[in-house]
C-alpha cells in the first residue's frame, strides 16, 4: 500500500478534529478527500506528511511509520500544502534549484529542466515568482513537490482561489503526475473531483463517512441507476416495473419515463424494447452529482 491509515485520531484539548478514520489507498490511485470546513481533511494531510503527530492511531506512507521513520515518510512524500509557501523573491528556475538542493536530488539541472516541462513553465522559468500569476505559482508548488520524485503526492486544495481557465490546466497536469504516482487529493470542488479521481473518501466532524469508487456513489446515495427513456410508442408504466431491478417509474410526457433501478439495467432495457417493438428513441444514464452525494452524507450527521 503506498498510504495506510489504522484509528488515526487527532485531539486538541475536548475537540477531535480527526476521529479513528481508517483507509488505505494503492499505488497509482487518485483518491479525491472530501469534507466541509473544518471536517479534519488538512489535519489528516499534515499527519500523513509528519508536519503534526497524531494523538492515537498509526499510518504508513510506502510502508514506512509516520511517527517512527519521518524521515523516509518525507522522502517519499510530496505535498502541497493549501496556501503554497513560496519565496517569491527567488526566480522559477533558482527556487526549483534550492528545493531539489535540499532534498539532495543527483543531476539537480537535469531535474529541474524535467519539472518544468512537466509542469508547463519553460516560458516563466526566468521569472520572479512574485511576477507569476497565481495558476503558475500552483504550477511551481508542484513543480517543487515533486522535484525529489516521491512516491505519494498529497494536495490541499490545490486549485483554491484560481480561475476556471487555471483550474482545468492544473487539473491537466494532476493528471499528467498520476500516471505514475500515488495521489491523494483535497477539493471542494466537485466537477475537479469527478474529472480527477477514481475514488472518493468523505470525512465529516473527524469521522470517515464514505470511502467508495466514482462508480459506486450512485448506489450509496439511494437513488441506484437512472435512465431517462424516450420511445415510439405509449405504454403503461406497470410494462417497466416487470424488469427486474427496477424500484421507481415516473412518467415524464407520452413517450418519455425516468426509472431507478437498484442495478446496470441498460441491457435488458434494449432487449425488452426490441423485444416488445416499442421503438426505442433515446436511452441515457442520467448522472447522479458528486455535490448532491456530498450533502447527503454530510448534513445527515450535523
Amino acid at each position: 500500500m503506498s498510504i495506510t491509515v489504522q484509528k488515526l485520531s487527532k485531539e486538541y484539548q475536548t475537540q477531535k478534529a480527526v476521529d479513528a478514520i481508517d483507509f488505505s489507498i494503492q499505488p497509482g490511485e487518485i483518491v479525491g478527500f472530501l469534507g466541509p470546513n473544518g471536517a479534519g481533511k488538512s489535519t489528516t494531510m499534515k499527519m500523513l506528511t509528519g508536519f503534526i503527530p497524531p494523538s492515537s492511531g498509526m499510518a504508513t506512507v510506502c510502508n514506512f511509520d509516520i511517527q517512527k521513520d519521518t524521515e523516509q515518510v518525507k522522502k517519499n512524500i510530496g505535498y502541497l500544502p493549501e496556501h503554497n509557501p513560496l519565496y517569491v523573491d527567488m526566480y522559477v528556475k533558482e527556487y526549483l534549484a534550492f528545493v531539489a538542493g535540499v532534498y539532495q536530488v543527483k543531476e539537480v539541472a537535469k531535474r529541474v529542466q524535467e519539472m518544468i516541462a512537466l509542469t508547463g513553465l519553460d516560458k516563466e522559468q526566468g521569472k520572479l515568482i512574485r511576477q507569476l500569476s497565481k495558476g503558475y505559482r500552483q504550477r511551481v508548488g508542484l513543480a517543487a513537490a515533486m522535484i525529489h520524485d516521491p512516491k505519494v503526492l498529497i494536495l490541499d486544495e490545490p486549485t483554491t482561489g484560481l480561475d476556471p481557465n487555471q483550474i482545468v490546466e492544473i487539473r491537466n497536469v494532476i493528471k499528467q503526475i498520476g500516471k505514475d504516482k500515488t495521489v491523494l487529493l483535497s477539493s471542494h470542488i466537485m466537477q475537479e473531483v469527478q474529472a480527477i479521481c477514481s475514488r472518493v473518501i468523505i470525512i465529516h466532524q473527524g469521522k470517515l463517512v464514505l470511502d467508495s469508487p466514482i462508480e459506486d456513489l450512485k448506489k450509496r446515495a439511494g437513488d441506484g441507476f437512472v435512465y431517462l427513456i424516450e420511445l415510439e410508442t405509449e405504454i403503461a408504466n406497470e410494462a417497466w416495473k416487470e424488469i427486474g431491478g427496477v424500484k421507481k417509474v415516473e412518467q415524464q410526457g407520452a413517450l418519455q419515463w425516468r426509472i431507478s433501478a437498484d442495478k446496470d439495467i441498460r441491457n435488458v432495457i434494449l432487449q425488452k424494447t426490441v423485444q416488445m417493438n416499442w421503438g426505442l428513441k433515446g436511452l441515457q444514464e442520467e448522472k447522479q452529482s458528486l455535490e448532491a452525494i456530498f450533502q447527503q452524507l454530510t448534513q445527515a450527521k450535523n
